[in-house]
């Protein structure tokens, strides 16, 4: 054994001097000696020796080239370098900025009494020229007319000196702007048209006492909130069906601009669960531009008839037999009664044409729309009818056809409503109007694609309520 020990003296030196190749560990003596000793004569004992030599010898090349312990620090030669930076004058710069051109940005609001001269002044304008520019050009005269509330911005130098004046003249919707730019060759105005940017917005909430109270904390406007309702009011009564816990996943549209909120767009899709009944509709566009409201499985969403002609209201009367208020008498009340403010807008019911419009007897002042087929519907006891409801009109649902009121045989404000087939009253609860016509193959094509992007919408709403519950409890 003592070529081994050889060996491992040999793999010492190489571990501390430099690693051996393996070539250089066959063809050195020592290696040589342990073949002839180790292999034997016969075959098996040849194969066997071989193998044991090899692990042998890759377990010592192994210690000899594995990383070992750190290196002496001692040995290593560190060089601290020093270098002074200078750094540059502040009076330089200084003076540099002193020597730019410094420019500043205003925003102020018309006030009520406002002139040219005080909302200049305001906006921090000191330019005689500027001020009879805008005086005389034709365009730039829209300054002088601007209503109060409308923003006025402005760019100016350190001296007052006007490089820039904008503002809105028209309704932001229309998003026309004026605008007055200084140049080497004076000053110039132009009508320039603001990009508007439409964005898509979810939001989503659980009812704790009323709905426009979680629309509010869910960040909702109220004008998404009113289409909501009148979506689904063909299915749920806003005024007596609300349960606390029913939950509204919304998206809809906004149209921004300038980084303002101009206006919201329509809605989307909508979910919402009432009393454990979930109703859902999508916006689906048949034609580009004329869309409507449909529910996931592509049945249109817009009943033939409104449940209730008022937005808000409580029924203070059914279509049952009762003691009229004013004569006393026992009869048949052959209509609805919805107990609302006076001047509550009233909406038709379905789409039609007016057939009646004026002062009849005890219903005092009266609408009588005619719809298709043997469908009528009646509106009594308004406190005015809507300009332009005049016989012959034709109307769709959802326009205000008049305001409640008290006229006729009333004892309050409330809109006595009627629901009538073949000119006969019947209850409106009890009767099933068909949708309207079904998608076509093509179309359903298009809606699935649509309604595959919101429901992975309400997926994300729901996931994003459910981590909210969690956290809550």
């Amino acid at each position: 054994m003592r070529f081994i020990e050889k060996l491992k003296h040999l793999l010492s030196i190489g571990k501390a001097q430099r690693i051996l190749s393996v070539q250089e560990l066959k063809q050195h003596p020592l290696f040589q000696k342990a073949k002839k000793s180790l292999l034997g004569r016969c075959q098996k004992t040849r194969g066997v020796s071989v193998v044991a030599l090899s692990f042998a010898f890759i377990a010592f090349g192994a210690a000899a080239t594995a990383p070992g312990s750190p290196p002496d620090k001692d040995n290593i030669t560190v060089t601290t370098v020093k270098e002074d930076i200078p750094l540059p004058s502040l009076s330089d710069q200084l003076e540099k900025l002193r020597g730019e051109k410094q420019f500043f940005a205003r925003e102020d609001k018309i006030r009520p009494g406002d002139t040219l001269g005080t909302l200049l002044t305001r906006l921090g304008v000191d330019d005689r020229q500027a001020f009879q520019f805008i005086k005389s050009d034709e365009k730039a005269k829209a300054f002088l007319h601007l209503k109060a509330g409308r923003t006025v911005q402005a760019k100016t130098d350190d001296k007052g000196t006007l490089y820039w004046l904008s503002a809105a003249t028209t309704d932001p919707q229309e998003g026309v702007t004026i605008v007055v730019t200084r140049t080497d060759a004076g000053f110039t105005s132009s009508n320039e048209v603001a990009k508007t940017e439409r964005i898509v917005e979810m939001r989503s909430g659980t009812i704790q006492s009323s709905l426009f109270g979680a629309t509010d904390t869910a960040g909702v406007p109220d004008a998404v909130t009113k289409k909501l309702i009148e979506m689904f009011s063909t299915h749920i009564d806003f005024n007596s069906d609300l349960r606390r816990g029913d939950h509204f996943n919304v998206v809809y549209e906004t149209f921004w601009q300038n980084g303002k909120l101009l206006r919201t767009g329509n809605i989307l899709a909508a979910e919402f669960v009432n009393a454990g009944e979930t109703h859902q509709i999508i916006w689906f566009e048949r034609l580009p531009g004329k869309g409507d409201y449909y529910d996931f499985s592509g049945k249109s969403n817009k009943k033939a008839f409104l449940k209730s002609p008022l937005e808000f209201t409580r029924v203070s009367s059914g279509f049952a037999t009762r003691v009229h208020p004013v004569t006393g008498n026992i009869r048949q009340h052959k209509g609805i009664d919805f107990a609302a403010p006076t001047g509550t807008p009233i909406r038709a019911a379905a789409d039609g044409t007016i057939n009646f419009s004026g002062w009849q007897n005890g219903y005092g002042n009266f609408i009588v729309l005619k719809h298709w087929g043997a469908y009528s519907t009646a509106y009594g006891h308004m406190s005015r009818i809507a300009p332009g409801m005049s016989r012959g009109k034709k109307v769709s649902q959802g326009d205000i056809i008049g305001y409640v009121g008290s006229t006729g045989l009333s004892t309050g404000p409330h809109l006595h409503y009627e629901f009538r087939v073949n000119n006969v009253q019947q209850n409106p609860t009890k009767i099933d109007m068909p949708n309207a016509h079904p998608l076509t193959a093509r179309e359903m094509v298009k809606f699935k694609a649509n309604l595959a992007d919101m429901q992975h919408r309400f997926s994300l709403m729901d996931s994003s309520s459910h981590q909210r519950q969690a956290a809550s409890n």
